[in-house]
């Protein structure tokens, strides 16, 4: 079996405050250990690395939390151990997110000279409004000053925008998008604001404290988040972003490919597939017994199982029907070790196709429509055996 290329992630868990909407694995501290955490990471990828052997590295992607916290230096020595263990294709790329706020700001030089060369900056809105009501702690004129310097500094940039909130109307929600796309570079990531559960939201949702645009407004929003990107040369690759053509995130399709890749840092989730099936490890998510771990047993692996074939197929279809390239049925039986057949139920395959959901590519590959991917966690269900 030849080996794909990886795509490492690595999980910085801290942020200044935790946002109302969301659900990662993110923490507040009033102090970071930054000694202790660069070591614990560095330790758990020299594990990782001891384990696996040399493979091929297409892309690192510093998520979080929020990673822009980080000391650059600590980025600088995580990327240096990551070529060194592994083999860099050329071109590789190097992804860190950050926040607008003039902390995070004033380091982005730091973060190039480590090498990174893709920003992914987490502006969410440009409406003051909206800004105070999602907890961010910038401002719009913050994050455009962020953008500028940015675009300056990275070679690849990308940001992200949140829509559908309460009371956004489509004409507000275009207006918005068409002075931030004026602002992108070559990526942009938009999503759909949701209720996830354990956040602070769920809880002020619940009880009244405001609501959110029906569905039909929501649709409304996303295909006028088509149109509008599109105007500025943009095309939507995955149901959530869009990006000039060969912009795209290069680690997030690995994820979407159902590609292999590894996961350190607290709450960090792996995927590889060796000759004994696909094994997936998931990292302990509370930062300091996480670090504890690593510092006793140079790991901090909360669980690892092998998945079956069939959860292999299911994980692989689930990511891939999000890419507007759909999905290559070949290789997806490749991954999950079992036919196409055994992982689709050609019947409903049938019928969501005659009803223009699903789509057939010229080259065979099952495309799910724009109607489709609007409506993509209801079909896969009764896509899915």
């Amino acid at each position: 079996m030849t080996a794909e290329p990886l795509a490492l992630y690595i999980h910085w868990p801290f942020c200044l405050a935790k946002c109302p909407y969301c659900d990662f694995n993110s923490h507040v501290r009033e102090r970071i250990d930054q000694t202790r955490f660069a070591a614990a990471l560095r330790r758990e990828l020299a594990h990782e690395a001891e384990a696996l052997g040399p493979r091929p590295l297409a892309s690192i992607f510093f998520g979080g939390g929020t990673p822009s916290l980080m000391d650059p230096a600590t980025t600088a020595a995580l990327i240096e151990d990551a070529t060194r263990f592994f083999q860099p294709v050329e071109g590789m790329e190097i992804t860190l997110e950050a926040n607008p706020t003039s902390v995070e700001r004033q380091k982005l030089a730091d973060f190039r000279a480590a090498g990174v060369n893709r920003l992914s900056l987490g502006v969410q809105s440009l409406d003051e409004k909206a800004l105070r009501f999602l907890g961010r702690e910038h401002s719009a004129s913050q994050a455009i000053a962020a953008l500028e310097t940015a675009r300056a500094t990275f070679p690849r940039l990308s940001f992200d925008l949140i829509y559908a909130r309460p009371g956004q109307a489509e004409a507000e929600w275009r207006a918005e998008l068409r002075q931030a796309l004026a602002l992108a570079a070559d990526h942009l990531s938009l999503y759909q604001l949701t209720i996830e559960p354990g956040t602070r939201f769920a809880t002020e949702y619940a009880r009244g404290a405001f609501r959110l645009p029906d569905e039909e407004e929501a649709s409304r929003m996303y295909l006028a988040t088509r149109d509008e990107a599109g105007l500025f040369g943009l095309l939507p690759y995955e149901i959530s972003n869009y990006a000039k053509p060969g912009a795209e995130s290069r680690h997030n399709l690995a994820y979407w490919r159902y590609g292999d890749y590894l996961g350190i840092g607290p709450g960090a989730h792996q995927r590889l597939l060796g000759p004994e099936g696909m094994l997936a490890i998931r990292r302990h998510r509370a930062p300091e017994p996480w670090a504890e771990l690593v510092e006793r047993q140079g790991h901090g692996t909360a669980g690892e199982e092998r998945l079956t074939p069939e959860e292999r197929g299911r994980e692989a279809m689930l990511m891939g029907l999000r890419l507007t390239e759909g999905v290559d049925p070949a290789r997806i039986a490749q991954r999950a070790g079992l036919p196409f057949e055994a992982i689709v139920d050609q019947g409903m395959l049938e019928a969501l196709a005659e009803e223009g959901y699903l789509a057939t590519s010229p080259d065979g590959r099952l495309i799910a429509t724009d109607e489709g991917r609007l409506r993509l966690d209801a079909l896969l269900p009764a896509l899915l055996r």
